[in-house]
């Protein structure tokens, strides 16, 4: 089926005022629209499958890394469906492909460094997309505070080869974080999950093993990129189906 033959323009149905809320959290009038479930179900499904198979991560497979990356490969199928044309939407469906490599190269401890290389990558993409106007520096400054705080623990228990690759995927990451919230909408609450997900990983890997630590990890990083994908619908102009 090709999406871009059904239906009308997303934008004829709603108004002005809910184009402006649409990327707020608290209202997404466009996931009311039939096909906007209909190509989100793929995804939902897929993370189902992922929570339900549960594969133990001493157990690395293609088959376990597919499992893994199919939610996110949803997302890039959504956007292409759903979400309007432009530089913004194509940023995103590259973040997302350099965030299902990650996921793949996770699979096998041994590609670790491979990983944080592809979702670095991922990072910049969403940092390009989010742009870097308006500054807001005392933002950054808060950011890079909490950034301090929590490293302070971290590069203490990193042997010595890994301390400039995760000093390096941290300055990505925050300043990904930076601008996801000055872009504000989900993508700002994208962005903290995709933090919180990083951050519980790390400490788990590096520090200390924490209850749940797999289950915190890829919920909040599932939701994370969900949301931050989300935040291509706050364009108006979508795609006519």
């Amino acid at each position: 089926m090709d999406a871009r033959k059904e239906g009308l323009p997303l934008k004829t149905l709603f108004s002005d005022q809910d184009w402006a809320e649409c990327g707020r959290l608290s209202s997404f009038p466009l996931l009311k629209h039939p096909q906007v479930y209909r190509w989100l179900a793929p995804f939902i499904v897929a993370c189902s499958i992922y929570f339900l198979l549960w594969i133990p991560e001493d157990q690395p497979s293609w088959v376990s890394a597919l499992v893994k990356c199919l939610p996110i490969l949803c997302l890039v199928v959504f956007l292409w469906a759903v979400a309007p044309g432009g530089s913004y939407s194509w940023l995103l469906q590259g973040a997302l492909l350099c965030s299902a490599v990650g996921d793949a190269y996770l699979i096998w401890p041994e590609a670790f460094l491979y990983g944080m290389a592809a979702f670095s990558a991922a990072h910049l993409l969403y940092l390009w997309a989010f742009g870097l106007f308006p500054l807001q520096p005392g933002l950054l400054l808060y950011i890079i505070l909490a950034s301090l705080i929590y490293y302070s623990f971290v590069l203490p228990q990193l042997e010595p080869d890994m301390v400039l690759p995760v000093l390096a995927y941290g300055l990505i990451l925050s300043s990904m974080l930076w601008r996801s919230l000055v872009w504000g909408g989900s993508a700002g609450w994208g962005g903290v999950l995709f933090t919180v997900s990083d951050g519980v990983l790390a400490w788990n890997t590096f520090i200390s093993s924490l209850p749940f630590a797999r289950l915190v990890t890829m919920s909040t990083y599932y939701a994370a990129q969900l949301l931050i994908t989300l935040s291509a619908l706050r364009n108006p102009g979508l795609k006519t189906h």
